[in-house]
C-alpha cells in the first residue's frame, strides 16, 4: 500500500525548489540538440539558456545532453524523461488554454514555405481570401529546402510548407489541397506514345541530380526517353520549346494555367502513364492544437475545398 501511496501522492513541498521554466527549455534542447538554437526558439540568450540547463543539471543530477561535435546529444536519463515531460507540458498548455478564446484578430503572421514553381498557384488565392475575412496577416514565401523541412517546422521558423506528397516521417502531417495531372507542350501537332518517346524532351528539376518523377514511371514499364536539356525552370523551359520544333516538355496543368505559353505551342494529354500529382500542405504534429496553428490550417483548407 505504501508503494502505491508514494506513486499517486503529490508531494508538494517538493515544488517550492521547481522551476517549471526549465522543462520547455530541456524539450527544445532535445528536439534542436543544439543550444544556440533553443535559446533563439525561446527568445532568451545564449548565457541565459546555459545557465538554466545547468541548474536543471543540478535539480535531476544528471548531464542530460552531452556535446558531440556541434550537437548535444542527450543522456539515456533525459532520453528516458522526455516524453514524460513532454505530455506534461502540453497538459499545461491544454488546461491553460481552455479558459481563453482564440481571436483570429491577433494573427499577424504567416510563414509559408514553397516551391517556386507552385508559389503562383498558391500565394494569390492565400492573399485574397485572408484579405476577404479582414484578417490584418503579413505573409512571407519562404524558399524550399527540403533537406530542413522537419527541423523548420519543429523550430517554428515557418508555418506550413505547401509541395508535392511525400513521406516526411511520423512527426510531419501532411494534408492534399490541389490533385494536378501531367500534360505535354510542344510545337508539335499531333502526339502519341511512339511520337512521346522518340522526340527530345526538357526535364525540370531544382535538384542538381535524380530521376524525374516522370522518368520513374516510364522506367517501370521499361520505356525511357532523350532528355537534351534540364532546366530548374517550367517557365525557361517554355521559352526553350519555341526555338526546339521537335521538343517535347511534360508539365503539370494547373502549373501549366499560371505561365505565358506561346501560341505556337500545343498541349496534349499525355500520352504515357503518369501519376496525379497531389500538391499539399505540411505541419509540425505536435502544433494541431495550438488555436492558432488551427485557425490558420483551417482557413488554407477553405480556400482549396
Amino acid at each position: 500500500m505504501n508503494t502505491i501511496h508514494n506513486q499517486t501522492h503529490i508531494d508538494m513541498s517538493l515544488f517550492h525548489r521547481i522551476d517549471i521554466n526549465l522543462y520547455p527549455l530541456f524539450i527544445t534542447i532535445f528536439e534542436q540538440q543544439n543550444i544556440s538554437k533553443a535559446a533563439k526558439i525561446l527568445c532568451i540568450t545564449q548565457s541565459a539558456a546555459s545557465h538554466a540547463l545547468q541548474r536543471l543539471r543540478r535539480h535531476l543530477q544528471d548531464d542530460l545532453f552531452v556535446r558531440s561535435g556541434s550537437k548535444m546529444l542527450p543522456t539515456p536519463f533525459a532520453e528516458h524523461i522526455y516524453p514524460s515531460i513532454k505530455d506534461a507540458l502540453f497538459t499545461i498548455q491544454n488546461i491553460s488554454m481552455q479558459k481563453h478564446l482564440f481571436e483570429p484578430s491577433l494573427v499577424k503572421s504567416l510563414k509559408i514555405a514553397v516551391h517556386d514553381e507552385i508559389e503562383p498557384i498558391i500565394f494569390p488565392k492565400l492573399v485574397r481570401h485572408f484579405q476577404q475575412i479582414s484578417a490584418d496577416i503579413q505573409f512571407t514565401s519562404i524558399k524550399l529546402d527540403r533537406k530542413s523541412i522537419v527541423a523548420d517546422l519543429l523550430a517554428q521558423q515557418i508555418d506550413f510548407i505547401i509541395d508535392i506528397e511525400q513521406n516526411y516521417g511520423e512527426k510531419v502531417q501532411f494534408e492534399k489541397l490541389v490533385q494536378d495531372q501531367f500534360v505535354v507542350c510542344t510545337q508539335q501537332t499531333e502526339m502519341n506514345e511512339a511520337c512521346y518517346l522518340a522526340s527530345p524532351h526538357i526535364g525540370v528539376s531544382s535538384r542538381r541530380t535524380g530521376v524525374l518523377v516522370e522518368d520513374i514511371y516510364l522506367n517501370r514499364n521499361k520505356q525511357n526517353r532523350q532528355i537534351f536539356l534540364r532546366c530548374q525552370h517550367y517557365s525557361t523551359a517554355l521559352r526553350i520549346l519555341e526555338q526546339q520544333p521537335k521538343a517535347i516538355l511534360t508539365i503539370p496543368q494547373n502549373l501549366l494555367a499560371h505561365l505565358q505559353i506561346s501560341s505556337q505551342l500545343n498541349i496534349f494529354v499525355a500520352p504515357i502513364e503518369s501519376p496525379m500529382i497531389n500538391i499539399g500542405m505540411y505541419w509540425y504534429k505536435d502544433l494541431e492544437i495550438n488555436p492558432r496553428h488551427a485557425f490558420l490550417r483551417s482557413e488554407i483548407q477553405k480556400i482549396f475545398a
